[in-house]
């Protein structure tokens, strides 16, 4: 490829997700008045949340060149204990208790596969989403569950005049951002990214790592059930069901490499999340066939795997000119 065209196109690759979100924007704002509405942004920011938060977690095991397919699962099967804790008389806060301690225990069985036992983290995590899936199935007997009212009231809540899910959302958005960007421990999940076994040599400890974002996966995917769960009030068979696939989907549309090393959960996965959720909340407003959404959303994850490999074939096929093109000393 001619190297100023390159050079051109590689940028607009990196900014791919802010051009696709400005198109997407302005087609449904032209397509329908109601798309620009403050009520609407405002309900497109709280159905965004559960995905940013979930996305986040994503975020950090794709950063390792690894990837958890069990986050649906997760939510679903903390979502039916949550409900069967409830509906049995167990407080609210017992119950999001409980929720945290599956994303957690879950975190720890993939890490459990993933580093001690080496199974590849798409075997595992695949296992784990099937394992997760039919125990949530055989506890809630496949019948939905209606939650108490205190959990829709998590939904409507307010922190200084804003709603509670974005406010969640933000603040778990900003950790993370700072965890990846001013500290040790994100410096050293981007080398663990970029060449394990270069980490390794540098004296890192891979396996601890590892451990680390696997867990932090499992309690985000949690937060996120609690958010749906906010908004829903309610488990059904299919609570969960390709949240995994709309997570991994943020994150690379906001630039996360599937091949680790590269990316960021701010602006990065957060306009991914937002990304997502407005073009679903674009074809509600439109009233599109509902048979049409599943398409879309396969055409995004579709978009965004086309994007990062291309990315990634780019900027390696450039670094590798620059070396050959090198002057000799």
């Amino acid at each position: 490829m001619n190297p100023t065209r390159q050079r051109l196109l590689l940028p607009l690759l990196n900014h791919a997700t802010l051009v696709l979100f400005a198109a997407v924007l302005v087609g449904f704002g032209l397509l329908s008045p109601k798309f620009f509405t403050a009520a609407n942004l405002a309900n497109l920011l709280v159905q965004a949340s559960s995905t940013a938060v979930v996305g986040v977690g994503m975020t950090f095991v794709l950063l390792t060149a690894g990837v958890d397919l069990s986050v649906g699962s997760v939510m679903f099967v903390a979502a039916a204990v949550a409900g069967k804790l409830t509906l049995a008389g167990a407080p609210l806060p017992v119950a999001l208790l409980a929720i945290v301690a599956v994303g957690l225990v879950v975190g720890a069985l993939n890490a459990l596969l993933v580093v001690r036992l080496g199974v590849l983290a798409f075997i595992a995590t695949l296992g784990t989403l099937y394992i997760g899936r039919g125990f949530g199935l055989w506890l809630t007997q496949t019948r939905a569950m209606n939650l108490p009212d205190s959990f829709l009231a998590l939904g409507t809540a307010k922190v200084a005049g804003l709603p509670l899910p974005p406010v969640l959302a933000a603040v778990v958005v900003a950790l993370a951002h700072v965890t990846l960007t001013r500290t040790p421990f994100g410096r050293q999940l981007y080398a663990v990214g970029a060449s394990r076994e270069g980490a390794k040599k540098a004296g890192l400890n891979v396996g601890r790592l590892l451990v680390a974002v696997y867990v932090l996966s499992g309690f985000c995917a949690a937060l996120g059930g609690i958010l749906s769960l906010a908004q829903l009030g309610a488990v059904s068979p299919t609570f969960g069901t390709n949240r995994e696939f709309t997570a991994i989907a943020a994150a690379v549309l906001g630039g996360t490499s599937l091949f680790g090393g590269r990316g960021g959960v701010f602006p990065g996965t957060v306009l991914g999340a937002i990304l997502i959720q407005s073009v679903e909340n674009g074809l509600v407003i439109l009233n599109a066939d509902p048979y049409l959404y599943p398409l879309v959303t396969a055409a995004i994850i579709f978009l965004a795997v086309l994007l990062d490999s291309t990315r990634s074939r780019l900027q390696a096929h450039w670094g590798r000119r620059r070396i050959f093109d090198e002057p000799a000393e």
